[in-house]
């Protein structure tokens, strides 16, 4: 039984507080699983207890239980849903991770971030697991535009390298969830080191956004799809937003340093 099932099977014996959040599930549909606690409070003007009473009530054993069980008939409905070709709904997934992304986007935070990057010493971008790979590629991103970047993805070379941090050094985080003990413990000692770190994670009030001055906010979970294109192409396209901000604010710079690279690219060559 789904989710929307279960609401309108047990509608009439919730509360008024409950069924103001259930009202806010059959609204959100399978959205649901991008939110948190906090989201939904502010939502609906309703505390965590009412939020965990009604998945109880529900059948779930709490809003994680909830969540994933959303996710899964999503899945499963995309998985098997007739498409007008072969790969509509890979196609449609996509499309809606990058709009939906974007839209979270926020010019004033993005600014932010750029004054970091222009202020640190050193920039260094921790990931692990799927989030690895995004830091590597922010890492070449970030040199093509003339920014000394370094993605440090092995959890005991971040720690080490977080030990010896200070205020002039700048660590940007990748995770989804927000909750990478590997990247989290990490990022702690940094911080006790007055290290400036910006949070890349779809969870605002996550323990890796805690840690975090600036959090910028992905559109993908993991919860049945982690190391998947859409997770990564959420992280992604937030490294290109800013990529693009900092050439807009640097423009001669940025264009100086991508003819440096582009050269010694093309020198790499086979000479014909």
């Amino acid at each position: 039984m789904t989710l929307s099932e279960k609401i309108h099977q047990n509608y009439f014996d919730l509360t008024p507080a409950e069924k103001k959040v259930a009202d806010h599930f059959l609204w959100a549909g399978a959205e649901i699983v991008f939110e948190t606690m906090n989201d939904i409070k502010q939502k609906t003007k309703v505390g965590d207890a009412t939020i965990i009473r009604l998945c109880q009530k529900l059948g779930y054993s709490g809003f994680a239980d909830l969540k994933i069980e959303v996710a899964k008939d999503d899945y499963s409905h995309n998985v098997s849903e007739p498409a007008t070709s072969p790969y509509a709904s890979i196609e449609n997934t996509l499309t809606k991770t990058i709009s939906t992304t974007l839209n979270k986007i926020n010019q004033t935070t993005i600014t932010q971030v750029i004054e970091l990057l222009d202020q640190a010493s050193r920039v260094y971008i921790f990931g692990v697991g799927g989030s690895a790979f995004s830091s590597k590629a922010l890492e070449s991103m970030l040199l093509r535009i003339g920014v000394r970047a370094q993605a440090i993805t092995d959890p005991h070379c971040q720690a080490q390298l977080a030990a010896i941090t200070n205020e002039a050094d700048l660590i940007i985080a990748f995770s989804l969830t927000g909750r990478t003990k590997d990247t989290l413990e990490p990022l702690k000692i940094a911080k006790d080191n007055h290290a400036k770190i910006v949070a890349i994670t779809t969870y605002p009030a996550s323990p890796i956004a805690d840690q975090a001055e600036i959090v910028l906010q992905t559109a993908v979970d993991d919860f049945l799809n982690g190391g998947s294109l859409v997770g990564r192409l959420s992280q992604l396209l937030i490294g290109d937003v800013l990529v693009y901000e900092y050439e807009k604010m640097h423009a001669h710079d940025t264009i100086v340093a991508r003819e440096k690279i582009v050269r010694a690219i093309l020198n790499k060559r086979k000479q014909e």
